[in-house]
């Protein structure tokens, strides 16, 4: 793995189409390229396949769930909902299911929600989405009542996330705006039978894929994004490691960083701060706080190559993004001069050219949230 920050930064962003110009023409290709997209807010992972995509479009992404059934919603690495390719989604199940619902056991225990419990919820949703669904979260929580778990609290939530871990059901169409649930089984039913890997297989190919996807990077990292157990997360990136060491080529050059810097506008709880160990590649640690608030929050960031220089947030329908950069008056790095004037913000000392590539970006997130949006 190289040792230059920069590089490694430059290197990781372009893996993930950050950086360098990258960036894939379909959703499907985005999704395949990430292995797997942040998704526990459905916006959000709309914006981190736009971010990685070249004019996507949210039509386009939404037919990419709905009509191509080509990428699904459902959870997966670390228990939390991600967005994977279509015909990933048996294999992955199998090697992660297991272990995160042993991993709820003591939630589940809180909760009351013993097995012959959990087992019974799984066939009571099997049987109301072949009847009734695609269906919302409030009505599978309706359906509950039968089996006396009320409406309150996190019960409800939990055995549908059990049943999407034990491949009973998964995130079909919007309805309104409301995601709904189907049965897995019948959602992909065009995409075939996936290969049938063991877990010390399918923990290598994940890796392989993580390797691709998000390198440099390490076994540490790839056991913190996959959530899979060390002893086994090591085993499998042995291989891994080793072909993306030998890879030649890929070394980002000094002259890599020169020019007008690549301008992206990455979504909450995107991939790139949450997929490696550490954070200060991505963000200098001055300005962890500002992405990182606290209370599980991770803000929407700008990149300048890889590099977070602000954060951004939403406006009203056809607005572009507030744009919130780094620095200035507010941060440590102003006010710089003698005179008691406020230093240059991050993207200040980027330059004309990195602003006005940042403001083409600005105006894509805005057309792609406008309500009228294709």
């Amino acid at each position: 793995m190289p040792t230059n920050p920069a590089h490694i930064r430059l290197r990781r962003a372009r893996a993930q189409a950050l950086a360098g110009g990258v960036r894939e023409r379909s959703a499907a290709a985005v999704v395949r390229r990430a292995v797997a997209i942040q998704a526990q807010d459905a916006v959000a992972a709309d914006l981190g396949i736009r971010v990685r995509g070249a004019g996507l479009t949210a039509g386009g992404v939404r037919a990419a769930y709905e009509d191509d059934r080509s990428i699904v919603r459902s959870w997966f690495m670390r228990g939390t909902l991600h967005t994977v390719p279509a015909e990933d989604v048996r294999w992955l199940l199998r090697l992660l299911g297991p272990r995160l619902v042993a991993a709820t056991a003591a939630r589940y225990r809180q909760l009351g929600l013993d097995d012959a419990l959990r087992s019974r919820a799984d066939e009571l949703f099997r049987a109301a989405l072949a009847a009734d669904g695609p269906l919302t979260r409030a009505e599978l929580t309706e359906r509950l009542g039968a089996l006396g778990v009320g409406p309150v609290g996190q019960g409800p939530i939990h055995l549908i996330r059990h049943a999407a871990l034990t491949g009973v059901l998964c995130h079909g169409p919007m309805r309104a705006g409301e995601a709904t649930y189907v049965l897995l089984d019948d959602w992909l039913a065009d995409h075939g039978t996936d290969p049938v890997r063991d877990d010390e297989a399918a923990a290598a190919e994940l890796a392989r894929r993580y390797a691709a996807g998000y390198g440099p990077a390490d076994a540490d990292d790839f056991a913190v994004w996959s959530g899979l157990p060390k002893p086994l997360s090591r085993k499998a990136w042995a291989p891994a490691g080793a072909s993306a060491s030998s890879r030649g080529g890929a070394e980002a050059s000094e002259a890599d960083t020169g020019g007008a810097p690549d301008m992206r506008l990455i979504p909450a709880f995107d991939n790139y701060l949450v997929a490696y160990r550490t954070r200060e590649l991505a963000v200098p640690a001055a300005y962890e706080k500002q992405v990182w608030p606290g209370g599980g929050i991770i803000r929407a960031t700008v990149l300048a190559d890889g590099l977070a220089v602000g954060t951004w947030s939403r406006q009203a329908p056809g607005l572009p993004p507030r744009i919130d950069a780094f620095g200035g008056p507010d941060g440590p790095d102003g006010p710089q001069g003698p005179d008691g004037r406020d230093g240059p913000d991050a993207l200040e000392r980027l330059g004309s050219a990195a602003r006005a590539a940042l403001d083409a970006e600005a105006a894509a997130v805005a057309a792609f949230l406008a309500p009228d949006a294709p």
